[in-house]
């Protein structure tokens, strides 16, 4: 495997297994549209390296930008194709928590629209507006994914990111 991100080797063969089987079901899920805005986006972020900008949350994503998650102090651009979520350096969101696993989950940004939230085998697991990730799950704007004691946000330009609609808001 020669995307650092997606390396498996500081693992145990047990959990090995279910991270690579993991990210088997991830890499399976891009589809021929996201691979190809894949390989045409490498060509430029080879010179930037892997990781998403980083921004404060008050701030505006670039132009551009469609996707993003969001935290209490910071706001993380999302690529069509593979984000990675993690503490390890590599990854495209790294979050420095010591029960986040190296590499916990990630977000496949599809090009023809719609993102999805996928567990890549993490010890402490990945959950969803308070739900546990059973497998991977589309994203809609105002969705909380939380990775132990840490929460992100997914938010977008489009009212309705992965076709669902967005969250309602009560009226008096």
């Amino acid at each position: 495997m020669s995307d650092p991100r997606l390396n498996s080797v500081h693992l145990e063969p047990p959990r090995r297994l279910l991270f690579r089987q993991a990210r088997d079901v991830l890499l399976n899920a891009r589809g021929y549209q996201t691979v190809a805005a894949e390989d045409e986006k490498s060509d430029d972020s080879a010179a930037v390296g892997p990781h998403t900008m980083v921004l404060h949350p008050e701030d505006k994503p670039p132009p551009g930008v469609k996707f993003w998650l969001v935290d209490k102090e910071f706001l993380y651009p999302l690529k069509v194709g593979l984000n990675t979520i993690g503490r390890a350096p590599e990854n495209d969101v790294v979050v420095p928590d010591a029960y986040v696993s190296r590499r916990h989950c990630a977000v496949l940004v599809h090009a023809s629209e719609g993102c999805e939230l996928h567990d890549i085998a993490s010890k402490n697991g990945t959950f969803l507006n308070g739900r546990k990730l059973a497998g991977p799950t589309p994203l809609a704007v105002g969705d909380e994914i939380r990775m132990c004691d840490r929460q992100l946000v997914f938010m977008s330009h489009t009212d309705d990111a992965a076709g669902a609609d967005p969250p309602q808001t009560q009226t008096a």
